[in-house]
């Protein structure tokens, strides 16, 4: 399935819930299936920065494609990055790159969330691009 397809599944899936209430709980349960990363994996150096909460990501490269692990102190923002992970995950850095994250926009999401939340998604999306990115320079 392409970024593309990954995104309207998630929209799809939103259509589904009447009020934001419901977003929120599929959100927060999203984030409890997200699997933990292991407590050495939660070093500095995973921190997702501007974010409000603590956000570790770790990305690795296997087979020409980019796998994203996360994790975070707050339910909310688990969740959030798992959206992230579920559109990204297994796609070759060249995609993840030059991809528009369209599903934000059409399900709400950024809208719904406090300025310093949505100043977070916008950093999870960042640094999920930039490490994409230097697979690609890497690669060079």
């Amino acid at each position: 399935m392409s970024i593309e397809e990954k995104q309207h599944a998630i929209i799809n899936d939103f259509s589904m819930f009447q009020d934001w209430m419901e977003k929120y709980e599929y959100i927060i349960d999203l984030g409890k299936e997200l699997p933990q990363l292991i407590e050495e994996e939660k070093d500095d150096s995973q921190i997702i920065e501007g974010c409000q909460s603590r956000v570790w990501l770790k990305s690795e490269y296997k087979n020409e494609k980019m796998c994203f692990f996360a994790d975070s102190d707050a339910i909310i923002t688990k969740g959030i990055i798992a959206l992230l992970i579920q559109v990204f995950n297994d796609e070759s850095p060249q995609n993840i790159a030059s991809s528009s994250l369209f599903f934000i926009d059409e399900i709400g999401l950024k809208e719904h969330l406090s300025p310093t939340r949505a100043n977070g998604l916008l950093s999870m999306v960042k640094r999920m691009k930039m490490d994409a990115i230097k697979i690609i320079n890497y690669k060079k």
